[in-house]
């Protein structure tokens, strides 16, 4: 069966936001809305991850180093400044539809499968992921035009 691979992807994509959300809220406390925002975030996450576990243990994890070729590239550490906040906020952002395109897959696959505990799961988690996209759009809205047209 195919799901255990996307479960690994997803386990493994929650995991990378996890912490990117740490070190971007911590790197940028100096901006309270992203520090407390990013922390929540990352709770959020690692609560993904908890409960995507049970899944993984009767369907198992399949997924190579698929994951692990996306975030190093997009999320190698955290910037400095105004500029280093917005391209850090688009790092997150990038990586956020990454998990929220795996939910969308796996909701598919769990309605296939019939199995409505994993569907169960799987509707507690995407709209938080799909929340964190919206703030994470949001907050470049809100950051580009300062950031990128106001001479420093």
């Amino acid at each position: 069966m195919h799901l255990a691979h996307y479960l690994a992807l997803t386990h493994r994509a929650e995991t990378a936001l996890q912490g990117a959300f740490c070190a971007v809220g911590q790197d940028h406390a100096d901006e309270p809305d992203v520090y407390f925002t990013c922390q929540r975030l990352a709770a959020q996450c690692a609560e993904h991850t908890r409960l995507l576990q049970p899944f993984a243990d009767r369907y198992g994890q399949d997924a190579p180093d698929e994951p692990d070729r996306l975030h190093p590239t997009l999320f190698t550490g955290t910037r400095t400044g105004a500029l280093g906040l917005l391209r850090d906020l688009h790092d997150l952002y990038l990586m956020a539809t990454q998990s929220q395109l795996c939910w969308t897959v796996i909701a598919q696959a769990a309605q296939g499968a019939r199995d409505n505990q994993l569907l169960d799961s799987v509707h507690r988690c995407q709209p938080q992921t799909t929340q964190q996209v919206k703030w994470l759009l949001t907050r470049i809205k809100q950051a580009a035009p300062q950031t990128l047209a106001v001479a420093s």
